[in-house]
């Protein structure tokens, strides 16, 4: 395993369709939400589509909340007000902040469909369209917003695939849209902030190498949130910083204490990845915030 640097590649297929597309529908709606990973604001914003969206209303969502620092997740919407930019927190699996966001499209909406009305014209439907990158949780927030469940959902990148619209209450019907991401990540550290958190399919990964990086940042950055979810002692750490590649002992020490081993006692690096990988996506280290809007 290459220690020093990490390779994320994969191949965006349908994805180029999807943006031709989104840049077609772009002209049907009034309104955009583009939902964004509160732990990796940056990472989870599709360049491409950002900037196609400067000239529509625009709504941020700060999705899956529940897994970042609450304190970070209130500097970010700082910084996205701060650019004219409503945003707001969800999360959306448990519904908390999705009724808000109803309201937020009423208000944006509110100078043109008085205007409209003004001059004897009657619109019945504000039209929106809601974007993301694959895993981010769009699903389950119109699901959330409609009050059905009908939709295909998964943890896994790229899961709701054909276009369709859903009626929000009496006044708004809401497009989704596919998740895509971009042909290249200029910053390395954008890929690996996307295979952490589960964007990328997981069988286009150096899935040893990812979880390896994860472990040094964690490591670096949140040290007692790791100790405390593996167990590991200040005893152990001073034991093994000895070694040349203190991390990579730090990702065995885990792989043993989880019991990923194969015969001999050998650490399995493929099942200790998943478990760190794993555990990571779904909160089980802690609330954590990968990228920091004072930072930025």
């Amino acid at each position: 395993m290459d220690n020093n640097k990490t390779n994320i590649n994969w191949y965006p297929g349908h994805m180029a369709k999807t943006k031709r597309q989104i840049i077609e529908d772009l002209r049907l709606v009034d309104v955009v939400i583009e939902i964004l990973d509160a732990r990796i604001p940056i990472s989870s914003q599709n360049p491409d589509i950002a900037h196609l969206l400067h000239n529509k209303k625009r709504i941020v969502v700060l999705n899956k909340s529940d897994l970042a620092e609450p304190n970070e997740t209130k500097k970010w919407i700082d910084y996205f007000k701060q650019r004219n930019i409503e945003a707001i927190e969800t999360n959306s699996n448990q519904g908390k902040g999705t009724n808000q966001i109803t309201r937020i499209i009423e208000k944006l909406m509110e100078d043109e469909l008085k205007a409209q009305s003004e001059r004897g014209r009657i619109r019945k439907t504000i039209r929106v369209m809601i974007v993301g990158i694959p895993n981010v949780g769009k699903s389950s927030l119109i699901n959330r917003m409609a009050n059905k469940t009908t939709m295909e959902v998964g943890n896994k990148p790229g899961v709701t695939k054909q276009k369709q619209w859903i009626r929000i209450g009496k006044q708004i019907e809401l497009l989704d849209t596919p998740g895509v991401l971009w042909p290249k990540f200029e910053n390395e550290k954008v890929g690996l902030n996307l295979a952490y958190t589960g964007s990328i399919k997981e069988e286009v990964l150096e899935k040893t190498e990812v979880a390896y990086s994860l472990i040094k940042y964690l490591d670096e950055n949140y040290p007692e949130k790791l100790y405390e979810k593996y167990k590991i002692s200040k005893e152990e750490i001073e034991n093994i910083k000895k070694y040349p590649n203190y991390h990579l002992e730090l990702m065995y020490l885990i792989g043993r204490k989880r019991g990923a081993l194969v015969s001999g006692g050998v650490v399995d690096e493929e099942k200790v990845s998943n478990i760190v990988i794993d555990d990571f996506k779904n909160g089980r280290i802690g609330k954590i915030t990968l990228e920091k809007a004072e930072r930025i």
